[in-house]
């Protein structure tokens, strides 16, 4: 569909990269991956058409249609969020003008039996025909499945988007390239602003797209879950795997260890034929010789190795003070905006050591939550800390209180403590500050850079409870993986805010997610708990997603899906009984439990077995009423 022969892009520096050669099929789902700056958004410029290469050219098909989504969306509309897409498709909306035409003149005139009477009527047939071709009938219904699927509530969808914040129009624009079906989808981090769950949503619609889709991102699980084919750009050249990303990755780290090989190899040989040229340079009999290794050496293409692996770096948030055996309590927490109530009656205590992930849709109160804990807002009910806490907070702002005269090895230097300042060079590479980038005045850093300077310092202030909202938007996947590994070894307790699945995945033991204003607490890995998250959500998505829509193409009545649904309701009941069977029979265990445990003795090895089993009891529980709770919210949804 697409192909780039000998593309080349020349700044004032000099090549960004040239002699791009590569073909786009039909199909194809690729991964667009390299180091920040190696010129990844400029190639999908490039592709969409916005930009035109310095040399090359690009070859197309004729009527190919490409779904570009940028980083730096802008939209001036004061439409409705469903009118913004509803209107998007040019040749759906014409067609919908004529046959509304034909309509008000087939209702006014009462020339039956004349010619252009007849005409009209053929015209209206023909348009019906081609309207139901190009699935005009389905239009809105796939507007409305898409943009819920993306996030948004059935009320926001006639909310104007003049209303909403930039991740919310690029949710929105997003749709809109999903719902008019291109040839292409190209994608610069479409993640970025995405929950968890239409991250999920996304990527499974991305798989049944049978186009081709090239898309930037630094989350790592969608890239493993939506690509098949890896495109790297490094040191000017597109390298081409036939692999998802972390299968790319094994296979690139072994192709850098064989380059460094080899360029230590031509080194030694260089310096060997320069020892030669020098030597034999300026002896009559031996100077053709001499110009004979000049010439090979001019001609030998130099080895470059773009080595980026840090995972030799070994980094660990300091401890302060060991605090009490609990660090927070909240009683009766509570928050509202006017009517907008996000959260309320939250009664719960974090004990030290917990390592908790804050999950919940965009603007369901996750930040006031964090702000809530660190008095920065004012809202109902108490906060208390523990004996010995001391916080250390990483706001999705945090980039604005760094002192903009200082350098940004000056930034770190200042907080470093103890042996971890040897390495202070080290940890700034991990988080992209290399070379003369140290050396740099904050106030000519990037919104970007000043992130991930303002979590390097973090990473070196001491504390025993750290409180993260979003700590890996801007870092990419090496810089997450050095993230993850220093929360990992954090010996304090932590709250984390994160959509990145790859970054949450092993890193935590509790889940807080914020539902039906209400904090529900998960003891599942992420992973479980969003396969369960899901296959509650899809039942009720599929009366009216891609399924029904297929139905409706091939004729199924309403009969059928009625029939459906009373499936799904019998499922949905079954499973609540089963619940709550299993919720009884748990209970009168505890229950039995309980009774033992008065009189036990808890130096033995046998109430030790019996605290475990007690321990797994109440999680089993725990994971009882979950399930109860959102099968029963599921089940009254679809009543």
């Amino acid at each position: 569909m697409i192909n780039l022969e000998s593309i080349a892009v020349h700044l004032p520096q000099g090549y960004l990269f040239k002699d791009i050669n590569v073909q786009i099929n039909k199909g194809d789902k690729i991964g667009l991956v390299g180091k920040n700056g190696a010129g990844k958004s400029t190639l999908l410029k490039l592709i969409a058409g916005v930009n035109s290469p310095s040399e090359g050219k690009i070859h197309k098909f004729k009527g190919l249609s490409i779904g570009y989504l940028t980083q730096d969306i802008k939209i001036d509309s004061g439409q409705s969020v469903f009118e913004y897409l509803n209107t998007s498709n040019d040749s759906l909306t014409k067609i919908n003008h004529r046959i509304d035409f034909i309509n008000k003149e087939l209702v006014t005139r009462v020339d039956y039996e004349s010619q252009s009477y007849l005409n009209l009527l053929d015209e209206l047939n023909d348009l019906n025909h081609e309207f139901s071709i190009k699935d005009g009938f389905l239009w809105e219904e796939k507007i409305t499945n898409t943009l819920k699927g993306l996030g948004f509530s059935e009320e926001e969808l006639q909310v104007s988007l003049s209303k909403f914040s930039g991740g919310w129009k690029m949710r929105a624009e997003l749709a809109k390239i999903l719902v008019n079906n291109p040839d292409v989808i190209l994608l610069d981090e479409p993640t970025n602003h995405l929950d968890i769950i239409s991250i999920s949503w996304l990527e499974n619609h991305l798989k049944s797209f049978d186009g081709a889709v090239i898309t930037i991102s630094h989350d790592r699980m969608f890239l493993d879950n939506v690509t098949k084919r890896t495109l790297d750009i490094s040191k000017g050249k597109l390298l081409d795997f036939s692999y998802s990303y972390s299968k790319y990755k094994i296979l690139r780290t072994e192709e850098l260890e064989r380059l460094t090989v080899a360029k230590k190899q031509q080194e030694k040989d260089f310096k060997h034929k320069q020892e030669l040229i020098n030597k034999f340079r300026s002896k009559k009999n031996k100077a053709a010789f001499a110009q004979s290794l000049i010439k090979k050496l001019e001609k030998t293409e130099v080895i470059e190795v773009d080595n980026d692996n840090i995972t030799g770096i070994n980094i660990s948030f300091p401890l302060s003070v060991t605090p009490g055996k609990w660090v927070l309590e909240m009683v009766n927490v509570g928050k509202s905006f006017g009517d907008n109530t996000l959260f309320k009656n939250i009664n719960i205590t974090v004990g030290r050591g917990e390592k908790i992930a804050l999950i919940g849709a965009n603007g369901k109160g996750k930040t006031s939550l964090l702000r809530l804990i660190m008095d920065q807002l004012q809202g109902d009910g108490k906060i208390l800390k523990g004996h010995n806490v001391n916080v250390a907070y990483f706001a999705q702002d945090q980039a604005e209180t760094l002192d903009i005269s200082k350098t940004v090895f000056q930034i770190v230097d200042e907080k470093a403590k103890g042996d971890i300042r040897k390495n202070l060079r080290q940890i700034l590479g991990a988080f992209l500050f290399s070379g003369e980038d140290v050396d740099k005045k904050v106030s000519i850093l990037s919104g970007g850079e000043r992130t991930r300077l303002a979590l390097c310092q973090l990473l070196l202030s001491p504390s025993n409870f750290l409180i993260l909202d979003e700590p890996t938007n801007h870092l990419d996947i090496q810089s997450k993986e050095v993230l993850k590994s220093a929360l990992k070894n954090y010996e304090g307790t932590f709250i984390v805010v994160s959509h990145d699945r790859e970054f949450l995945d092993g890193l935590t033991n509790r889940i807080w997610d914020i539902e039906d204003k209400m904090l529900k607490v998960h003891h599942f890995d992420v992973k479980n708990f969003l396969k369960r998250k899901l296959e509650l959500i899809n039942p009720i998505l599929n009366i009216n997603s891609k399924k029904n829509l297929e139905n409706k193409k091939s004729g199924i009545s309403s009969y059928e899906q009625k029939k459906e649904i009373k499936r799904l309701k019998n499922k949905l009941q079954n499973q609540v009984n089963r619940s709550e069977k299993k919720i009884e029979e748990i209970e009168i265990e505890i229950s039995n439990m309980n009774k033992k445990m008065i009189s036990l003795d808890y130096s033995t090895s046998e109430a030790k077995k019996l605290i475990l089993a007690y321990d797994k009891l109440k999680l089993e529980l725990d994971n009882q009423m979950l399930i109860w709770e959102e099968t029963t919210d599921n089940l009254q949804k679809l009543k």
